[in-house]
């Protein structure tokens, strides 16, 4: 009896791994998410394609690109630009990969009269024009850019504008 109850012990000892295993099959695949992420190249490639639309209007300005997640990835700035510019254009893009909706729109949507003007109080959060979501062509969130220093919320858009136009192609797919 010591022996089959040996051996029904050893059985079942080998047999529960697998049948632990079976409820938990996929688990590890789950446990993780994929994200895509602007190249370094890339990033830069759209800074200064950014940088260089302002300079031809004449413009001083800080541009920031950040990863989807608000991390700087590039800054750059005109010699002239004031000292504000870099505080400025981080958050400018940090808001744009936060909230995924250009800073022009957040600058609407969290007026004194709405629900959401709260927003303004986070202390990174620049519900200022300026700040742009890059996407992918698949409408993934990869990035952000945020341009400070031309004389209007709305030069600064057309700044960043023509820095992520600049790498519409390599990102398009």
């Amino acid at each position: 009896m010591t022996r089959h109850f040996a051996a029904a012990a050893l059985a079942a000892a080998l047999a529960l791994p697998t049948a632990l295993a079976a409820p938990h099959e996929g688990r590890a695949q789950d446990a993780f998410v994929s994200f895509q992420a602007l190249a370094p190249e890339i990033a830069l490639k759209a800074a200064q394609a950014a940088l260089e639309h302002c300079a031809a209007q004449g413009y001083q300005a800080g541009i920031t690109v950040t990863d989807r997640f608000g991390t700087p990835q590039v800054f750059l700035r005109e010699r002239f630009a004031g000292a504000h510019v870099y505080e400025t254009s981080f958050r400018k893009a940090w808001t744009a990969a936060s909230f995924g909706d250009p800073t022009s729109l957040l600058e609407e949507n969290t007026r004194a009269d709405t629900d959401t003007n709260a927003i303004r109080d986070l202390s990174q959060a620049l519900a200022l024009g300026g700040g742009m979501p890059i996407e992918a062509g698949d409408g993934a969130l990869v990035g952000a850019i945020g341009v400070s220093g031309a004389p209007t919320p709305e030069a600064d858009d057309d700044c960043a504008q023509a820095g992520i136009d600049a790498i519409f192609d390599d990102i398009a797919f």
